[in-house]
């Protein structure tokens, strides 16, 4: 499967992810505030860039069942953001007034221009690093068990069977789309990352006090 060997080669930047302060601060609960509301805000703007992109490899299907399931994961991204609006509402973020910093500007201006200017299968590639990096660290933070801390509801959506399951159904459209392996190992490891970037971004948020 081809999204099964793009993950495998990018394992060392998987478990750099895991290792980052950042989401070992979410694993204890030790993460300022200031790195997570920080980190809230530029991945609500970095969500909406997400849902538009699913919504532009929606347009260019053939196959009205893509169509649908391309609409449908939109859908789980308003979901996601619903969670945003809970922390956001807690910690005083206006996720209005969100300014994108370099790291979240360079990872959306990648995604649209990729939903614009490739296939879905080019476009799904590009984009299931974000769902299966989350899957992969929601999982590891939740074992044996999900903490109890400020951070629990994170790690509670990430890790649960339902995440899972929307990168998997991204997965398949990569797996079944895909023609260009070269350009997809290219568009993965390198939304791998963006995603590292984004987390050093917020991580050094904190840093500055």
């Amino acid at each position: 499967m081809v999204s099964n060997n793009l993950w495998k080669a990018n394992q060392q930047l998987a478990a750099t992810c895991l290792s980052h302060p950042f989401v070992q601060g979410i694993a204890d609960g030790t993460l300022p505030h200031k790195s997570f509301a920080y980190y809230i805000g530029q991945d609500a703007f970095f969500l909406r860039a997400f849902a538009r992109a699913y919504s532009v490899a929606a347009a260019k299907s053939s196959e009205w069942k893509i169509f649908e399931l391309f609409q449908t994961l939109a859908g789980e991204v308003k979901e996601e953001l619903k969670l945003h609006q809970n922390y956001a509402a807690k910690w005083g973020v206006n996720l209005e007034m969100v300014k994108p910093g370099v790291a979240t500007q360079r990872y959306t201006d990648f995604l649209l221009a990729t939903a614009w200017g490739s296939n879905i299968g080019a476009i799904a590639s590009a984009m299931t690093p974000c769902l299966r990096l989350y899957a992969f660290l929601g999982q590891k933070l939740a074992t044996p068990e999900i903490p109890v801390h400020q951070y629990s509801d994170w790690i509670r959506t990430y890790s649960s069977q339902e995440f899972e399951n929307v990168a998997q159904q991204l997965e398949s459209i990569s797996d079944r789309y895909t023609d260009n392996i070269k350009e997809a190992e290219s568009a993965y490891y390198y939304a791998m990352l963006c995603e590292r970037d984004f987390f050093q971004a917020a991580w050094e948020i904190g840093e500055k006090d």
